[in-house]
């Protein structure tokens, strides 16, 4: 029966997503990066720049020579979005806008996390729970359990949060999947420093690539979200213990490779930065996780997956406790 109700999810239709941009800015569906994404500050090699590439999604912060050019070390998980208003004192006033319909999951101010200022908005469109997560705010509209419609003004953009400043004000903004509902948990654990933020601490809350989500949405605006981040490059895959907790599998069955409910063990093939693309059972158990496949680049394997896993191809530490809350081991 759980693998005709399975069955059942992946073949009925899912309502289009109503995906509205984080403000008033629309210069990236014009295919205008300066005028979209506020740049960084940039020293590299004694030349002091501001790339706007900076603000961008993925792999675009920290630069290194290698032998083989350039990488970069530093992974960004969201989009920086710049201003088009400022008062006379050079302040942003734009405001901030719910990017879908939802409910407000979590309100923080300023003071208790780099993001400064910030809220999430829990959204299910018949794909499972995704969260949507916006930064550096001066000040939030909305409160916690609050229905929010797509395109409601919920805060005002600010420069909240540590390593921002007013010429780089700004709205960094995310879509994410959640790790673990059993976060605190993990960080007890490991970290010694409070969480002041639940299960919506950032380090629980997985991006989606939302640059490549809006331009693809723009030609399609019926697809499914699933099934898109299912057609993400691999870049890795991680085999896990049949009895990894897997929460990220239940939230949204549409991972699963066959719809096996259980299993000797699991394997998990990831992006770049960690996300599950897809999830397949396995009848060769493992005492824990390894790696099992990893794509051939000229990129070192540490920059490549954002220090997940080593030049050699084992997981670092790092990577075994993002790995350890992912798979709920």
């Amino acid at each position: 029966m759980r693998r005709l109700l399975f069955l059942f999810a992946l073949c009925s239709p899912l309502s289009a997503i109503d995906l509205r941009l984080p403000t008033a800015n629309d210069a990236l569906l014009k295919n205008n990066g300066p005028d979209y994404f506020q740049f960084v500050d940039r020293l590299f090699e004694g030349e002091k720049t501001t790339p706007w590439e900076g603000g961008q999604f993925g792999f675009w912060r920290d630069p290194r020579r290698i032998s083989s050019g350039i990488a970069y070390a530093r992974f960004h998980e969201g989009l920086d979005v710049k201003p088009l208003q400022r008062d006379v004192s050079g302040d942003p006033l734009d405001d901030v806008q719910a990017i879908l319909e939802g409910e407000v999951v979590h309100v923080t101010p300023s003071g208790r996390s780099n993001y400064g200022g910030y809220v999430v908005i829990k959204h299910d469109w018949g794909e499972g729970p995704f969260f949507s997560l916006y930064a550096h705010l001066k000040k939030a509209k909305v409160a916690i359990g609050e229905k929010i419609t797509a395109g409601q003004p919920i805060a005002q953009m600010g420069y909240t949060g540590a390593g921002i400043d007013q010429r780089r004000a700004h709205v960094h903004v995310e879509l994410n999947v959640m790790l673990s509902s059993d976060f605190e948990n993990w960080h007890n654990t490991g970290f010694r420093t409070l969480n002041y933020h639940g299960a919506y601490n950032g380090m629980n809350l997985l991006g989606l690539d939302l640059q490549a989500l809006y331009l693809a949405h723009a030609k399609n605006p019926a697809l499914s979200v699933g099934a898109w981040i299912r057609e993400s490059e691999a870049w890795f895959e991680i085999t896990v213990p049949g009895n990894a907790k897997l929460e990220v599998l239940k939230n949204h069955p549409w991972l699963s490779e066959g719809g096996a409910t259980d299993a000797a063990a699991w394997q998990i093939r990831c992006t770049r930065w960690g996300l599950p693309v897809s999830i397949k059972a396995s009848a060769q158990s493992v005492a824990g996780p390894e790696v099992s496949w990893l794509k051939s680049d000229a990129l070192p394997n540490y920059y490549a997956t954002r220090g997940l896993i080593s030049n050699n191809g084992k997981i670092t530490v790092e990577g075994m406790r993002f790995i350890q809350l992912m798979a709920g081991l």
